[in-house]
């Protein structure tokens, strides 16, 4: 019984009672039937509470990498089809900013029939004057890390999610993180180079390489060892080269190392115990 009802029937017997000693109560015999049965109006249901609004995506949930209108590639084979995909990459000023101080686009380099795709985050000024991914002190460490593989550098493939390195402040040095803005930019010349060479798997150097790739702005810490997906191909995150750089522990190194492992055997390269002995104490 609720509240509402255990008071009202308290009331009606108080005024019964009152009545029948003689009392003259200030209601009448109708009042108490009216109230007896009276029935609270029901509370009008609560409104819903206005959906959470999420992030937009960096990559749109459809089926194919690249609709077929953002790049008519119409070669008969891959080939064709990379450097007609090249060549729109070349002149592209869809950032403005890029366009004006880069010294040339870094398209991307390696076997465009690769099992495995390194994606890096942009160009740095040494891509910028060479028009390479890779090719300063983090793409020597890249290159070694292949070669330990059991690979060259021309078995893989290796791109960036930005095509241009990020304008720096007049007297800067060093290189910048891409924004979300100019990844978002340029990503679909990223998913066409993935969608052509259809790699077994990808992986990505970097967290920002993560954030291009899926939106996922994470530490490298808790996105590294494990598969992720891009679009149905099996992704590994591991840390980018610069920071083995900076930080010459061989647990960094090792972490990195155990997901090159991963990679390897996803893709069937052979293993054996010096490989799995590496930058173990």
């Amino acid at each position: 019984m609720n509240e509402f009802q255990e008071a009202l029937d308290f009331t009606t017997e108080s005024l019964r009672k009152l009545h029948e000693t003689g009392s003259n109560p200030r209601g009448s015999r109708e009042s108490l039937h009216r109230l007896a049965t009276a029935r609270p109006k029901p509370a009008p249901p609560p409104s819903p509470a206005p959906a959470a609004k999420s992030a937009p995506a960096l990559i749109p949930p459809d089926v194919s990498l690249v609709p077929p209108d953002v790049f008519p590639t119409t070669g008969a084979n891959k080939g064709e089809r990379i450097e007609q995909l090249r060549a729109a990459v070349a002149p592209c000023a869809k950032c403005p900013n890029l366009a004006r101080t880069r010294t040339q686009t870094v398209f991307g380099v390696g076997n465009i029939d690769a099992q495995i795709m390194f994606v890096g985050e942009a160009p740095g000024a040494d891509e910028d004057q060479q028009g390479e991914p890779f090719v300063g002190k983090a793409g020597q460490l890249l290159t070694r890390i292949i070669e330990t593989m059991g690979l060259k550098r021309s078995d893989v493939f290796i791109a960036n999610v930005l095509k241009c390195r990020p304008d720096m402040p007049a007297g800067s040095t060093g290189n910048r993180r891409p924004t979300t803005t100019e990844m978002q930019t340029c990503l679909p010349y990223l998913r066409a180079q993935i969608e052509i060479i259809q790699p077994t798997v990808l992986v990505a150097l970097g967290s920002v390489a993560m954030e291009g790739l899926l939106g996922a702005v994470e530490p490298m810490g808790r996105l590294r060892g494990r598969w992720h997906e891009f679009h149905g191909i099996p992704l590994m995150a591991t840390y980018h080269p610069a920071y083995l750089l900076r930080n010459q522990s061989l647990t960094e190194k090792r972490k990195v190392w155990e997901d090159m492992l991963l990679v390897m055997e996803r893709v069937g390269l052979p293993i054996n115990e010096k490989h799995r002995g590496y930058f173990l104490k």
